[in-house]
């Protein structure tokens, strides 16, 4: 009993011995920082906030500004909506009445949310402590300025009262495009004082303050501000600030916000830099850091494509196909010389009139396509073929094009067996309905036949083909459990960048570059963040790519189906090209997307054109068609004054089976091939 008495003593006094030493480490951490730290009365004294600029490739031309300065309109807390403020608690502090200046909750939220995700992005700060943050301190992660922006959270809620810190937060807070505090953010954004707010407005308002450049509407993550205004809703009807009513009236309303009253040059492309930006060093450091940001951009090459998609989307309003998107790269060196995004990024209005943007809208200006999700119909096919040539096929093998039924378990006509179900039979169709009977690899990869090519892709192997894509520069094949044979004609989704990358390491001879939108980055003092640095990868052999190459850059190979002078022929000057439809699966005599990627040696540009919303455009709008006069306006004026440039020739290839070498006409190569072993079956 004694030795029990002992130990319990020894735990209290050394739990006494911890108190103390917490205790009076504390009172030195916060009488070491307190000595160091500004008057939080001081509401003038502000750190020192320069601006980041963005250019073109000569480092001359000013792309994009990201302002220091700030537009702000403070005005008094009566004229304030409650609205407002209650969406504010709800966004971002909803204990803030009822905490000393640290959200202790909040705190623990987060770290949970950090050890959980493994980051350090969660946040957790109160109002009072974003107010010190904004109004004070850096925006950098670090212990010491975690302390001081406690000790000054502390000192400022014993000086001024909740309402009073509220008020500072409301006209201190940025919201993005250097709009800082409520009033601005409403005039911004809605051209109207924030007393004449909507419901709606102030929900995607008090949206921005938590990310302001991620959450603009003027950005690529429209979908992520509108998800998360919406998330602001539910919980302000969950904690009784509106009704159900209020609630699904706000639901059903369509936010209009004024249009951006800025000068950008290539404006996607800006966007594109500035997320890449914002990801890499933190959106708070870019905006206020004074970074000097030189990036690949060609201004004059983006002047033509900016031209070129105008144009050809003008045109293209005869197949219902509202919109269309280019990029271009140097494949050389992997850098983004242009981009275009959407036909319009300074449209007023998304089209048609009334139309939900992220829901139901055929253009959108401000969504950037070249680096959203699509299908590429048959400008996937190189991929399959390069495959098929890397192991062991020639481009002289003859598959035959004849109606088939790819399903053992349904019969030639495409009927299934009893106890089968019928949509797991598959029997493609070609794109004019013809069948040609015996024909080569390369016929059948020049003239983009559907039939030929879904053989291929089975003897290829749909894993080896995804390998192959995936090594090109194709990152959108992730779960390989979705795709069957209909891969080979475009049906998984894939971005226009990767597709030019892609087509790139063709262009190079099997050498892969990845693709980069900036040369050098600087901080405010010069020092070098970033540069570019030229790292080259060998992912397929010179000989698979240069027969690549030979096919798609052959004008009379193709001319059976796209005639000798269609809109892929440069003339005189070699050019590489294919192109894409996705069929819409409700309707075959209609399409959703017109791709053509196409290249010469020091020069690939992706054409896309279609509807963001997936509404049909009319088969008559394919590739060909819809996208390649852009492609072609674009190539002729872009390399009028370069040097004529050749494909290298690929090596002949003769193996000892004459099936591969076309001297062998077997019907049906899939039962007379290994197709793992090409080389060491019969005949």
């Amino acid at each position: 009993m004694k030795k029990r008495h002992k130990i319990l003593s020894q735990i209290a006094f050394g739990g006494i011995i911890f108190v103390f030493a917490a205790v009076t480490l504390s009172i030195f951490i916060f009488f070491y920082y307190s000595r160091r730290l500004p008057d939080p009365n001081a509401w003038q004294d502000r750190q020192v906030i320069q601006s980041t600029k963005i250019y073109d490739r000569e480092g001359k031309n000013l792309l994009y500004e990201i302002h220091g300065e700030e537009k702000r309109t403070v005005i008094p807390f009566s004229e304030i909506p409650q609205i407002v403020k209650n969406a504010t608690l709800v966004a971002e502090d909803v204990e803030f009445y009822n905490h000393s200046g640290i959200n202790i909750r909040g705190i623990l939220r987060a770290i949970l949310a950090d050890i959980k995700g493994g980051t350090l992005a969660e946040g957790g700060s109160s109002i009072t402590q974003q107010l010190i943050k904004n109004a004070y301190l850096s925006p950098e992660r670090t212990f010491n300025r975690k302390i001081k922006e406690l000790i000054l959270s502390i000192a400022l809620e014993r000086k001024y009262s909740k309402d009073e810190i509220l008020n500072f937060y409301l006209n201190q807070i940025p919201y993005g495009s250097n709009s800082y505090g409520i009033e601005a953010a409403a005039q911004t954004y809605f051209n109207k004082p924030a007393k004449e707010l909507a419901l709606t407005e102030v929900v995607y308002l008090v949206a921005m303050p938590k990310a302001p450049s991620y959450y603009s509407p003027y950005g690529n993550h429209g979908a992520e501000l509108k998800s998360r205004a919406n998330h602001i809703l539910s919980r302000m009807r969950e904690l009784k600030y509106i009704s159900d009513n209020d609630y699904n009236n706000a639901l059903k309303t369509t936010v209009n916000f004024v249009g951006q009253k800025t000068n950008v040059i290539a404006p996607h492309f800006v966007m594109f830099i500035r997320d890449y930006l914002n990801e890499k060093y933190g959106e708070d450091f870019v905006e206020k850091g004074g970074l000097k940001v030189a990036t690949t951009l060609n201004l004059d090459l983006q002047k033509i494509a900016e031209r070129a998609v105008e144009d050809g989307a003008k045109r293209n309003e005869i197949y219902n196909a509202k919109n269309a998107a280019l990029v271009a790269i140097d494949p050389k060196t992997g850098q983004i010389l242009a981009m275009v995004g959407s036909k319009n990024y300074w449209a007023a209005e998304s089209e048609p009139e009334g139309c939900e943007p992220g829901k139901n809208c055929q253009f959108e200006p401000n969504v950037n396509i070249a680096t959203r999700l699509r299908q590429p119909g048959s400008s996937f096919k190189p991929f399959v073929y390069a495959a098929a040539i890397n192991n062991g096929y020639t481009p002289d093998t003859i598959v035959w094009d004849i109606p088939t039924e790819f399903n053992p378990l349904c019969s030639w006509d495409g009927i299934a067996e009893p106890g089968v179900d019928q949509q797991t039979c598959y029997s493609p169709k070609n794109y004019d309905d013809r069948f040609r009977g015996p024909v080569t690899l390369k016929q059948a990869l020049s003239n983009s036949i559907n039939v030929p090519s879904v053989k291929i892709l089975y003897l290829a192997g749909i894993n080896n083909s995804i390998n192959m894509a995936e090594n090109l520069g194709i990152t959108t094949l992730k779960d390989r459990s979705r795709y069957g044979l209909s891969l080979v004609l475009g049906a998984a989704e894939v971005k226009l960048l990767d597709m030019v990358l892609a087509y790139g390491v063709f262009s190079q001879e099997g050498v892969r570059r990845e693709s980069i939108g900036i040369l050098k980055v600087e901080d405010g003092s010069g020092r070098v963040l970033e540069e570019y640095k030229d790292q080259g990868q060998k992912v397929l052999s010179e000989q698979v790519a240069r027969e690549i190459n030979d096919i798609l850059s052959d004008n009379s190979a193709r001319a059976p189906i796209f005639g000798l002078y269609s809109s892929l022929s440069l003339g005189d000057r070699p050019a590489a090209a294919k192109t894409g439809t996705s069929q819409d699966p409700d309707d075959e005599t209609k399409a959703r997307d017109a791709w053509v990627i196409g290249y010469t040696p020091s020069l690939v540009v992706g054409v896309w054109a279609g509807n963001n919303n997936n509404t049909p455009i009319e088969k008559g709008g394919a590739g060909v068609m819809a996208a390649g006069p852009i492609w072609h306006d674009f190539m002729t004026q872009a390399l009028k004054d370069a040097p004529i440039e050749i494909f290298i020739k690929p090596d002949p290839i003769i193996t000892e089976k004459p099936v591969l070498n076309g001297q062998y006409q077997a019907h049906e190569i899939l039962y007379w091939l290994n197709k793992d072993d090409p080389q060491g079956a019969p005949p």
